[in-house]
C-alpha cells in the first residue's frame, strides 16, 4: 500500500449551528481529510500550528496510520476560522477569520515525503499547491480542492494546477463559476480539457456526481435523522473517497465508483457530531454497515 500525501490546513473552528455551538474545536481541510482518511490508508499531513495549538487536539490527531512529522509548529497563534450556519445548513456564514500562523505558510516537504503514491492537495492558494507539485515525484493520483477566492483572484495559478493534476472535488457552485455555465455536464466537458481527466461535483443534501473519462455517476446523500454540523463535509468526503483509491488493489472506474460511496459515507458521519467527534470514533464495522446501506438504498431492477 503506497503512502497518502495531504497538504491543507489545521484550524482552530467555532462554530454554531441551530443544533448547537462549539468554541475553538479541533478543525481545518486536513485535520477533517486525515481523520477520515485513516480508516482507509498510511496518511501523511503537511501542515502548520500555532504555539498555541492544545496538546489535546494533537492527542486527536496523533491517530494510527497518521504520520505528522509534516506538521509544523511555529511561533505565533494558530489559524482560527469562526462560522455561522441558518437551518438550510447549505453554506457557511463566515464571522470572523484569522489566519496568523497560516498567513505565512510555504509548504515544505520532508524528504521521506517526496514519493507519495497519491496526493491530495486542500483548499489553499493554488501557488502553495504548485510549490508541492514541485518538491514531489509525479504520484500516481494528484487530486485538489479549490474554492471561489481562487477561482476568482488566481486562476492562471489555478490552471497551472489542474494540467498537472488527475482529479478535481469541488462544490456545484465552485464547478459553475470555474467552467463559466449552469450546466454541469457541459461544466465537466470544459474544466476536464484542461487536464483532470475525472471531476467530481458535490451537491450538499442533493449528494455527488462524478464525471470520469466517459462515465458520469451520481448517488445520493445519505439520508440522516439529525445532522448537527456541515463543516468539513466535503474535506471528510474526500478523506474517504482518497482514502479508498490508496488502499485499492486495482484502480479503475470501478474503484473510482466504490471511492465515490465511501467518500460519501465518511461526509455522513462527519456531519453527524460538530468538529471531527463522530469520525474519530468509527470502527470498520460501522463504515461496512453505512456502505452496504448505500448500496440498498441505490438498488434497482435493470
Amino acid at each position: 500500500m503506497g503512502k497518502l500525501l495531504v497538504v491543507g490546513s489545521v484550524a482552530l473552528d467555532s462554530v454554531k449551528t441551530p443544533f448547537g455551538e462549539v468554541t475553538e474545536a479541533l478543525g481545518g481541510s486536513a485535520t477533517f481529510f486525515c481523520t477520515a482518511a485513516s480508516y482507509f490508508a498510511d496518511i501523511q499531513l503537511i501542515a502548520v500550528v500555532g504555539e498555541d495549538f492544545p496538546s489535546e487536539h494533537l492527542a486527536v490527531l496523533k491517530r494510527d496510520r497518521v504520520d505528522l512529522n509534516g506538521l509544523e509548529r511555529r511561533p505565533g497563534q494558530t489559524f482560527r476560522w469562526r462560522g455561522e450556519y441558518s437551518h438550510k445548513l447549505n453554506e457557511a456564514k463566515t464571522i470572523d477569520t484569522q489566519l496568523n500562523v497560516f498567513e505565512t505558510f510555504r509548504p515544505s516537504v520532508p524528504e521521506s515525503y517526496r514519493t507519495p503514491e497519491q496526493l491530495f492537495l486542500a483548499n489553499i492558494d493554488p501557488e502553495l499547491q504548485l510549490m508541492v507539485l514541485e518538491q514531489v515525484q509525479r504520484p500516481s493520483i494528484v487530486a485538489l480542492d479549490t474554492m471561489n477566492f481562487w477561482i476568482d483572484g488566481k486562476i492562471e495559478a489555478l490552471r497551472k494546477v489542474l494540467r498537472k493534476s488527475d482529479v478535481l472535488i469541488i462544490n456545484d457552485g465552485e464547478a459553475q463559476a470555474l467552467g463559466g455555465n449552469r450546466n454541469l455536464v457541459q461544466v465537466s466537458r470544459i474544466i476536464r480539457s484542461w487536464g483532470p481527466r475525472t471531476l467530481i461535483i458535490k451537491r450538499g443534501e442533493y449528494g455527488v456526481v462524478m464525471f470520469h473519462d466517459d462515465a458520469v455517476f451520481a448517488l445520493p446523500a445519505y439520508p440522516l435523522e439529525s445532522l448537527k454540523d456541515p463543516t468539513g463535509a466535503g474535506d471528510s468526503f474526500a478523506g474517504g473517497f482518497m482514502g479508498f483509491l490508496a488502499s485499492a488493489s486495482v484502480v479503475d472506474e470501478q474503484s473510482f465508483r466504490q471511492a465515490v460511496v465511501y467518500g460519501s459515507v465518511m461526509a455522513s458521519f462527519a456531519v453527524q457530531s460538530f468538529s471531527i467527534d463522530r469520525l474519530a470514533t468509527l470502527t470498520d464495522q460501522d463504515i461496512k454497515n453505512r456502505y452496504m446501506e448505500f448500496s440498498q438504498l441505490t438498488m434497482f431492477q435493470a
